[in-house]
């Protein structure tokens, strides 16, 4: 199946031949479906937290947050295109004149391109727009006037203009200010400071990012970060990363046999945000919190952000402290049968791990040895909202290979969707996962874990894409947050939905969370 010159290409990607195989080999089996047991809910897997204990753990993270070294991670290299999908259908429409403009925009619900039209001038863009405009000799309120709204498209997503379809998300202004329009990644310097800050006013955040974005990401940082450390007293430590090549994976034909590019080379494809576990496995911090670079809000709304993100690491650490003491202990002797029942109490009831109902038979050595294993792993805790009709996955029992449970992050398209009652599972979740989560990574001695190590390589994905006349096979690695993470130690927290803003269409910066309101 594959040439001197392919074994070649594989080795300039930094692959080796058996992870290929490993593809393929899923290519022609498939992967089999997550077996849900049940969803996790307040009171079964899910964590609900008063105002005192809030206090408690949010107080608990103040105080050791000097002393720590966080970092921020947040995946930044995805392309706004898809924000815009509206707009070229708009766009297409418009320029075939089988439609007139004015009939194009009389939608007025929320997604429409009417809406936007009637409400352009709240976005946080509005400006670069008009100026861009004006310097090639429009004016932007007559094209708004005189319903050419399709020019106005061509100067948000094109390079003659604000060239937004061809930016990534984090360098798109999302929101407005009095004196100043902010992009996502600059939302993102300004959370980062409030809860990565040392003794030593560092803030660390790191982002993902594609290389040919990478001069933007410099050029915006280099003009904004010396007003953002006066205004907020922190000093930034800023962070790149790419994924790397290899992660990406095979593209097959119907047959699994490689698909070849004009020059005969194998086709590779981004392995999804299950690659990106590459990255993190190189982050070097004592707890690392994770959010999406579109599920930001401005200054006003930020307050309850932040107490959850103190809430949720502060958590993690109380929780880490137990288990780190407990593992301490167990290198220097084997702890007494008080001290061990004490810690299977503590891995049932607290971080919800399933023990053999017999473990308090074994003999003291053995039973020391099986919590070790258990609990000698990566810990996260991750944010829940209350479910709402936003899509995504959410928090569940999941039933493994071996009839155990565990506490997973699961996609809905990890279950099979011709089984009715893993479906009925699925419609029962009464959250899901708005991607906030701290994690762990390092163990009790201070070493990081190798995260490759707690992969479930059986939660990939096959989808079929075109490519020209012809349909390929593309497969995604283990989600990040799903299988990339299944043998991690998993614990869920109820957040309110106002820490969950995305913005998956440019409309949804018209949502009163990201609008400019006047104190």
């Amino acid at each position: 199946m594959f040439s001197q010159q392919d074994l070649k290409q594989m080795k300039n990607r930094g692959m080796e031949l058996p992870v290929i195989m490993k593809q393929i080999d899923h290519f022609v089996k498939g992967f089999p479906f997550i077996r849900l047991a049940r969803p996790a809910v307040p009171g079964d897997g899910l964590l609900t937290f008063g105002e005192e204990e809030k206090l408690r753990y949010t107080g608990y993270f103040e105080q050791k947050l000097p002393g720590l070294r966080i970092v921020k991670f947040v995946p930044a290299s995805g392309a706004a295109s898809r924000m815009f999908k509206h707009l070229f259908d708009y766009r297409e429409k418009a320029l075939s004149g089988e439609i007139s403009e004015e009939v194009l925009l009389s939608g007025e619900s929320f997604y429409s391109t009417g809406y936007l039209a009637s409400h352009i001038r709240e976005t946080a863009f509005y400006g670069d727009l008009d100026a861009i405009c004006a310097a090639s000799g429009l004016s932007l309120n007559e094209l708004l006037e005189k319903n050419q709204f399709s020019t106005i498209v061509e100067y948000i997503l094109t390079p003659r203009g604000l060239d937004y379809a061809n930016l990534p998300k984090a360098l798109l202004k999302f929101h407005l200010y009095a004196d100043s329009a902010r992009t996502a990644a600059e939302e993102h310097l300004v959370e980062a400071a409030e809860y990565t800050r040392d003794r030593e006013n560092k803030a660390r955040i790191h982002f993902t990012i594609s290389p040919e974005h990478r001069e933007k990401f410099l050029s915006l940082f280099e003009n904004v970060r010396p007003s953002y450390e006066k205004k907020l007293g922190v000093v930034f430590d800023i962070s790149y990363s790419f994924q790397k090549p290899s992660t990406d994976t095979l593209a097959v034909d119907e047959h699994n046999q490689p698909v070849r590019n004009p020059d005969e080379t194998m086709l590779f494809r981004p392995g999804g945000h299950g690659a990106l576990l590459e990255n993190l496995n190189e982050v070097d911090a004592d707890l690392i919190f994770i959010k999406n670079i579109d599920n930001i809000v401005p200054d006003r709304l930020k307050a309850a952000t932040f107490e959850y993100k103190k809430l949720l690491g502060g958590y993690l650490l109380s929780v880490r402290e137990t288990v780190f003491r407990f593992l301490e202990g167990c290198k220097k002797q084997v702890p007494s049968p008080d001290e061990l029942q004490e810690i299977i109490i503590f891995a049932r009831e607290k971080l919800f791990l399933e023990l053999p109902a017999d473990i308090g038979t074994w003999p003291l050595s053995d039973r020391c040895d099986a919590l070790i294993t258990l609990l000698n792993r990566p810990m996260r805790v991750c944010g829940m909202v209350k479910n709402e009709g936003e899509p995504g996955g959410g928090p569940f029992w999941v039933t493994g290979r071996d009839g155990g449970q565990t506490l997973q992050i699961v996609e809905a398209s990890q279950i099979d969707p011709k089984n009715t009652g893993q479906q009925a599972v699925l419609l029962a979740a009464t959250h899901f996962n708005p991607v906030d989560l701290v994690c762990s990574t390092k163990d009790f001695e201070g070493n990081t874990f190798n995260l490759k190590q707690f992969i479930d390589e059986d939660t990939g994905f096959i989808s079929l894409k075109s490519s020209g006349a012809a349909t390929l096979k593309a497969q995604e690695l283990p989600g990040l947050w799903n299988g990339a993470m299944a043998g991690w130690i998993t614990l869920f927290i109820e957040v309110p939905v106002i820490t969950f803003n995305p913005v998956k269409t440019v409309n949804d910066l018209l949502r009163k969370e990201h609008l400019f309101i006047e104190s």
